[in-house]
């Protein structure tokens, strides 16, 4: 028997507890479920989880909205920052006690969590875990948006709805880094943290909100970052300039609809890809965070992991700073969705072991 051999031979099992959505309930229907975990599958690992998040993903899940989501029951949890706990026939043991972060899509909200090696992403073991939690998907979705799908260059424009939150927050900040002029669509108790984070506060609630932005950029924006969709989208379109693109990420403002669940984003698609056939020199797309993934998964992995490494390097410098909105245990899971869905916090609700 050769050393990688007895290596896995000898992984001890794991107890702890894991969240359960059981079904379409509210935050304090969420269910901690006693959980043994064995040794990983092949080519996995089994992640200590330190720190995840609560992210808008889970909040429709809940409601059954989220776009392909598994049936219930499952253990929520879109992203993880963790210890390397054991390794799986096929992976080194150099990966062992080592801090990695990964987006899992579900399973995150557990004691441990069991990860393809190849979708891990080192993180520095002197990070704050927490930290690094707010920027995993937040980051790497934020920095694809405004990079590789909007394109934006230094000196131009953007609109950022939502800006308060974990996604618009970073955009916030990343605009400032590159050169870029950010206006922020906020409520007005989080206007002081648009302006600390480098944006043009404008109040979200405002029935006049396209003019106020017009105001601020007569000649139109160079991208619109959209995660509300609904009729308001066709407001984001307006705000384009000539060469513009919006970006629609997600669908908020339909997400307490009854009915199917998937019909107001496959509506949202066709609305896209309709005006993005039109010769008005503006684009419009939709930001899939798994797009490619499946057709060419080396590329995929590549792509976000440069992304987290340079969402991470503006934090190592200072010009990024993780918006931790509160810190709740796992043990306290329907509190820390209570308060995400709250709509009165700035950033993104973190949950550690």
């Amino acid at each position: 028997m050769n050393s990688e051999s007895v290596l896995h031979a000898e992984v001890p099992r794991r107890t702890g507890v894991a969240v359960v959505l059981p079904g379409r309930v509210d935050p304090f229907g969420l269910e901690l479920r006693p959980t043994t975990w064995e040794r990983p599958a092949p080519g996995h690992v089994r992640v200590r989880m330190e720190s995840t998040g609560v992210s808008f993903a889970e909040q429709q899940m809940r409601r059954g909205k989220y776009y392909n989501q598994p049936p219930f029951p499952f253990v929520p949890g879109y992203d993880v920052v963790g210890i390397v706990d054991a390794v799986g026939e096929g992976v080194g043991e150099d990966v062992l006690g080592k801090r990695v972060a990964a987006v899992t899509k579900i399973g995150a909200w557990a004691h441990y969590v069991e990860v393809q090696a190849d979708d891990l992403m080192p993180v520095s073991a002197i990070a704050d875990p927490g930290a690094v939690a707010t920027l995993i998907v937040n980051g790497i979705t934020a920095w694809q948006m405004l990079h590789d799908k909007a394109g934006v260059a230094a000196g131009g424009t953007i609109f950022v709805l939502g800006a308060n939150g974990g996604v618009g927050s970073t955009l916030l900040q990343l605009a400032r880094a590159t050169g870029i002029r950010a206006i922020g669509a906020a409520t007005t108790r989080h206007h002081d943290l648009v302006r600390h984070l480098g944006g043009e506060p404008v109040d979200a609630r405002d029935p006049n909100l396209s003019q106020r932005v017009r105001a601020l950029a007569p000649d139109g924006v160079d991208a619109v970052f959209d995660h509300v969709g609904g009729p308001g989208i066709r407001d984001s379109w307006s705000l384009l300039r000539r060469g513009g693109s919006l970006v629609a990420y997600g669908s908020a403002s339909t997400k307490n609809l009854p009915g199917n669940s998937q019909l107001p984003i496959l509506q949202l698609f066709g609305r896209l890809a309709l005006w993005n056939g039109l010769p008005t020199g503006r684009s419009a797309s939709f930001y899939n965070y798994w797009a490619g993934r499946t057709r060419q998964p080396e590329s995929f992995r590549e792509q976000k992991a440069e992304a987290f490494a340079h969402v991470m390097a503006l934090v190592e410098s200072g010009e990024l700073e993780p918006q931790i909105a509160a810190r709740f245990p796992l043990a306290e899971i329907s509190e820390a969705m209570s308060l995400a869905e709250s709509r009165t916090v700035a950033g993104k609700v973190v949950v550690h072991a």
